[in-house]
């Protein structure tokens, strides 16, 4: 699923979480958490009182607040769940009160540096290492997000888990958009360099009285993770190796914030200088007015319910800016469970079920997503000529995969609201690449130099 656009973290947010509460400056050990008993008694995890107890889920009504999960949880583990929209402030405020959900949507991508560093993520090993359900040997690569040893992401104690996933830099093209501008499609196999794609996207673009009609393509919101990416296939890396600052200042960070001021500049699809007035792809896509939708396979779902949509869409692997392919999951969306939830033993036998039982094999089966659990994959939909081309292309680009580990001191909001910022300026002025470089390297190392006081 994608990314939701979260509000960038301000000033005084970021210090309620990091220093509130004193949760932030001994937090790096991130220590074991003891398997809970359940006997918890606060509004986080029980009713008190000898009446029914309550799992208070932070999610959504599609996820963990369904109609199927409530049921699932009265009849079979005796519980009520009460339900919270993910909202990134109150999740800060209830973290830092000591009265946080049992269980909470996030994306492993993203959250598991900054929260497990700070000692608020509960170490899950003990519960996977006796689960029959989730086991060690069938978890799909892509839960290393989830997992953070201290200094980086991809090893050491697993805090989460994956719902379903994608690898979001890969994306699906219209062949009928194609074939009207006498373009070859997209190879199946090999991926095309972030140029061609540019220049695809230049071919495509259809105006009207000076005003883009079809984007050409979107290349993305040109987010913190993108930059990695771009980066990365070009042989460097965004963070130092501490993940303690940036450098868009490198030949290779350089080269991917010049390709994507050209690509703003062209305006020839959305970007943070004119977003898309529809909020996502989807819409846009869907009316003919996207040729190339830079979105993982989790943007099939939407498509392959679409009938003449899928005729005329395929998948094509991520570009690359460089010789080192590379195509990684921008989120990993799923849950985790905060350190100081109560009723831990039942929270975890939903989140065993939400995530290796009936649920996950609905998930697996609709297309909207890569299961997190290796036998399930067989179960993707291949029932029509669009699911086995896009299920033969995911299968080429898994093992692709990497891990790019995100900073744990300050969150990945505040990086791309830095971002918000100064390109649509940048762009308007015609600021050079070079300078466009130093006041992101600026502001964003203040940012983390900050977060890294704050953690210790």
């Amino acid at each position: 699923m994608p990314i939701s656009s979260s509000v960038s973290l301000d000033r005084r947010r970021f210090l309620a979480v990091s220093a509130g509460a004193a949760l932030g400056a001994s937090a790096l050990s991130a220590c074991a958490a003891s398997v809970d008993n359940g006997s918890g008694s606060d509004g986080s995890g029980s009713g008190g009182g000898g009446g029914k107890t309550t799992l208070t889920v932070m999610s959504n009504d599609s996820e963990l607040g369904s109609k199927e999960v409530i049921a699932y949880a009265a009849q079979t583990l005796g519980v009520k769940i009460s339900l919270i929209a993910y909202d990134p402030t109150k999740l800060n405020a209830m973290l830092a009160s000591k009265n946080p959900p049992a269980l909470v949507r996030g994306y492993g991508a993203l959250d598991t540096p900054y929260f497990a560093a700070r000692g608020l993520m509960t170490d899950l090993d003990p519960y996977f290492a006796k689960s029959s359900v989730l086991k060690a040997s069938d978890l799909d690569p892509v839960n290393d997000l989830w997992r953070f040893d201290g200094k980086k992401q991809g090893s050491g104690p697993r805090y989460g888990f994956t719902k379903d996933w994608s690898q979001d830099a890969m994306f699906w093209y219209r062949t009928d958009m194609f074939d009207a501008a006498n373009l070859d499609h997209p190879s199946a196999s090999k991926p095309l360099s972030y140029d061609e794609w540019l220049d695809l996207g230049k071919q495509l673009v259809k105006r009207r009285l000076g005003k883009v009609k079809v984007y050409g393509m979107n290349a993305g919101g040109g987010n913190i993770q993108m930059f990695q990416q771009m980066t990365a296939s070009a042989g460097g890396s965004l963070f130092a190796d501490d993940l303690a600052s940036v450098d868009f200042s490198s030949p290779e960070a350089l080269k991917a914030l010049s390709w994507y001021l050209e690509y703003a500049k062209a305006n020839i699809g959305p970007s943070p200088v004119n977003p898309n007035p529809d909020g996502w792809d989807w819409p846009t896509f869907q009316a003919n007015r996207m040729a190339m939708a830079s979105d993982g396979y989790w943007f099939g779902g939407s498509i392959g319910a679409d009938a003449k949509l899928a005729k005329v869409t395929r998948f094509a692997p991520a570009p690359l800016l460089g010789g080192h392919r590379i195509s990684p999951c921008f989120g990993a969306t799923g849950y985790w469970m905060p350190k100081e939830a109560k009723n831990k033993d039942v929270a975890w036998k939903l989140f065993e079920w939400y995530m290796g039982g009936k649920p996950a094999k609905e998930r697996a089966g609709g297309g909207w997503g890569i299961p997190a659990l290796k036998s399930m994959r067989s179960m993707m939909p291949q029932a029509t000529p669009f699911q086995k081309q896009a299920f033969a292309v995911q299968e080429q680009e898994l093992p692709y995969l990497q891990v790019m580990s995100m900073t744990p001191y300050v969150q990945s909001t505040a990086l791309d609201a830095v971002i918000n910022k100064v390109l649509p300026g940048a762009v308007k002025s015609g600021t050079s690449a070079g300078k466009v470089a130093d006041t992101l390297n600026k502001q964003m190392n203040a940012a983390i130099s900050q977060g890294k006081e704050l953690v210790g």
